[in-house]
C-alpha cells in the first residue's frame, strides 16, 4: 500500500512540494484541491509532479462503494480502503447542522458486548489521513454552493479512537487547521469506552473536543458485564479523568448510556446514575439500544426510555434520550460492515 498524501498537514505539504523541486504555491493548489475531496490525479497541477505524487502515494485512499439512505433521511456508507479493507460511517441531518459519524480502526478489539464494530475483532489502525479522508468524500458528495456539507463530526464509527491515540489527534488537528475545512474542535466529539491514560493526555493536548464517555452502568461489576474495558479501569478513575478534562479545557463531558432491557434499566440503576453524576458538570446521553442479532441483548421501548429519563431529570441531573436515527439501515456500529463481509465472502 501507497503512503496516504491526506495524512500530511499543509506545512508538512509545503516540506514535501520543496523536496520535489517545485515552486511553494503548488502546496496550495495541491491542499486546496484535497480539501474539496480530489483524487490527485483530479487536481489541477503540472503532469510531472502528479506523476511524482501518483508514484509515492494513493490517488483516492478512502472511496464511497455503498450508499444506504433511511426513511428518517441518514444515510450511510460504505467506504473502501486502498488495501480493500473496509469501514463504514453515517450522515445525520439536524437543524444545527450535519454530522457525520468516522470510524478510526477497522473493526475493534474492545469487546464491548452491545457493538457490532468489535465482532471480528481489530484488523487495523486507521491513518489520520484515512479518518480525513472519509470526511472530505461525504463533505464532497453532501456540499452544496458555498453550503459546506458536514459542520460536526463525531468519532463514535468502528474503532476506539483512544486505542489509535496518534493518528487520532493528528486527524483532530488537521480537521479543524485554518485553511482546510476547518471544523471547530466545539463541533467535533470524540467517543471512547474509558482508557483513563489516553483520556488525560487528550486533556493536555489543547483540543477542545466533546468528550463523550461509554458508561453504561453504574458499578464496576454491571459495566463489566458489557465492557471488558471496566475490568482495567474502574468508574472511579474514569470520573477522575473526565474531571481533568474539564479543569484542562472547560468542557463539559457526556456519559452514553444504552439502555438494556433487565440489564440497566432499572429504578435502582437511575437512583445509582444520580448518586454518582450530581452535581458533575455532566451530561446523560441516553442511547436506545440498536439490537445486534449476534448477541442477545434486548432493546427497551421509547416510553420505557423516556420514562428512565424522567427519573434521571427528577434526581437533578441533565439527560436526554438520544434521536434514533438510521436503524432501518442497520444504523448501529459495525452493523453494515458485518452484513457487507457476511454477504461477500
Amino acid at each position: 500500500m501507497k503512503k496516504i498524501l491526506q495524512d500530511l498537514s499543509f506545512s508538512e505539504l509545503e516540506n514535501l512540494i520543496e523536496e520535489y523541486g517545485e515552486k511553494k504555491f503548488r502546496a496550495q493548489q495541491l491542499y486546496t484541491g484535497l480539501m474539496q475531496g480530489k483524487k490527485i490525479s483530479a487536481i489541477n497541477i503540472p503532469s510531472l509532479l502528479r506523476g511524482k505524487l501518483l508514484e509515492e502515494y494513493e490517488d483516492e485512499p478512502v472511496k464511497i462503494i455503498k450508499t444506504l439512505t433511511s426513511a428518517d433521511g441518514t444515510e450511510k456508507y460504505l467506504f473502501s480502503l486502498a488495501d480493500g479493507n473496509i469501514i463504514e460511517g453515517v450522515f445525520m441531518k439536524y437543524k444545527y447542522g450535519n454530522t457525520q459519524c468516522v470510524s478510526t480502526q477497522v473493526g475493534c478489539r474492545m469487546g464491548c458486548k452491545f457493538c457490532a464494530s468489535t465482532l471480528g475483532g481489530l484488523v487495523r489502525n486507521l491513518t489520520s489521513g484515512e479518518i480525513l479522508c472519509q470526511v472530505l468524500a461525504v463533505n464532497a458528495l453532501r456540499s452544496e454552493g458555498n453550503k459546506r456539507g458536514v459542520t460536526n463530526v463525531v468519532l463514535m464509527g468502528s474503532g476506539e479512537p483512544l486505542d489509535n491515540f496518534d493518528n487520532t489527534l493528528k486527524f483532530l488537528k488537521n480537521v479543524s487547521a485554518e485553511g482546510g475545512i476547518g471544523i471547530s474542535p466545539r463541533n467535533i466529539s470524540l467517543s471512547t469506552c474509558g482508557i483513563v491514560p489516553k483520556i488525560y493526555e487528550l486533556a493536555d493536548a489543547g483540543l477542545p473536543v466533546n468528550l463523550t464517555i461509554s458508561l453504561h452502568q453504574t458499578t464496576d461489576e454491571g459495566r463489566a458485564r458489557t465492557m471488558p474495558i471496566a475490568k482495567k479501569y474502574s468508574i472511579a478513575e474514569v470520573l477522575k479523568a473526565c474531571g481533568y478534562y474539564f479543569d484542562k479545557t472547560g468542557r463539559r463531558y457526556i456519559f452514553e448510556y444504552s439502555l438494556i432491557d433487565g440489564e440497566n434499566a432499572s429504578k435502582e440503576n437511575a437512583d445509582g446514575l444520580i448518586k454518582l453524576l450530581k452535581g458533575k458538570p455532566c451530561h446523560v446521553n441516553l442511547i436506545r439500544l440498536n439490537e445486534v442479532k449476534e448477541r442477545t441483548l434486548k432493546a427497551l421501548s421509547d416510553k420505557q426510555a423516556y420514562a428512565f429519563a424522567a427519573m434521571l431529570e427528577k434526581g437533578g441531573l441533565s439527560a436526554t434520550v438520544r434521536r434514533s436515527m438510521g436503524a432501518d439501515i442497520g444504523g448501529a456500529c459495525g452493523q453494515l460492515r458485518a452484513s457487507f463481509i457476511e454477504t461477500n465472502n
